[in-house]
């Protein structure tokens, strides 16, 4: 008998022992993003002392068909006074906190997260909506290849969760967006414009690209007006036109 608890001691003692030394599950450093968070880009005269500098909002963060993560917002976030898309340009995540609609977040607060670093590269920048110009119009979307070794993809960011993709709901609905200057903020779905449907959701400057939704279903891109582009139109222009982006679906 006590031969036999000697032995169970003995094995407890190096179960113990075998636990005490196993490595612990490392912690996940990425820094989260979604569809709603802010980002800050086009930094002069650096990142690390910008002077001057441009914001707006993720549209959603998801995989393209080679596996690639990738984000999405307006393209006139990434077109330049001369008319030039600025494919290549780096993005950072904005570390100032998200406004509301009654606050909203002050843009001469917006700064690049730079313990993350550049989280991504613009790869494509689409036509962008003209609505106020002769310009020719287009659904205003833009293309980042997300760096994931310094970002992970979250389905929640402020307010709003996405967890689907659709088309824009009937007349009547209500739609929320999560922008990072005025935060959640909803109204009803009016109607369409040409390619675009039309809202009472409303947004500020460093709103555009944010997410419009119907409850946790994404349905489009609001670029300012009262006005989003629908998100399958979206993905259909990427698929067509190929590269980083075509077969767009979300990562979580």
């Amino acid at each position: 008998m006590l031969r036999t608890l000697r032995i169970l001691g003995l094995a407890l003692l190096l179960a113990c022992a075998g636990l005490a030394t196993a490595p612990a599950a490392s912690a996940d450093t990425r820094t989260a993003i979604g569809g709603g968070t802010g980002i800050i880009f086009r930094l002069t005269p650096s990142p690390e002392t910008p002077t001057g500098y441009y914001v707006c909002t993720l549209t959603a963060v998801g995989r393209d068909s080679a596996g690639n993560l990738v984000g999405l917002t307006n393209a006139h976030c990434f077109i330049d006074e001369q008319g030039n898309k600025l494919v290549g340009e780096k993005v950072y995540r904005d570390t100032s906190p998200a406004g509301t609609a009654f606050s909203p977040a002050p843009i001469a607060d917006s700064r690049p997260d730079l313990e993350t670093g550049a989280i991504g590269t613009v790869t494509y920048v689409s036509t962008p909506n003209n609505l106020l110009s002769t310009g020719p119009k287009g659904l205003d979307y833009a293309v980042i290849q997300l760096d994931e070794s310094r970002v992970a993809p979250t389905s929640t960011v402020g307010g709003v969760s996405i967890t689907s993709i659709g088309a824009p709901p009937a007349n009547g609905t209500r739609m929320c967006k999560q922008g990072h200057r005025t935060g959640l903020t909803c109204g009803m779905k009016l109607g369409t414009n040409g390619i675009w449907f039309t809202h009472l959701v409303w947004t500020d400057g460093g709103d555009s690209g944010s997410p419009v939704v119907d409850g946790q279903t994404l349905v489009g891109n609001a670029w300012g007006a009262q006005h989003s582009s629908p998100i399958l139109s979206i993905i259909d222009e990427m698929n067509a036109h190929g590269g980083v982006g075509a077969g767009f679906h979300l990562a979580v």
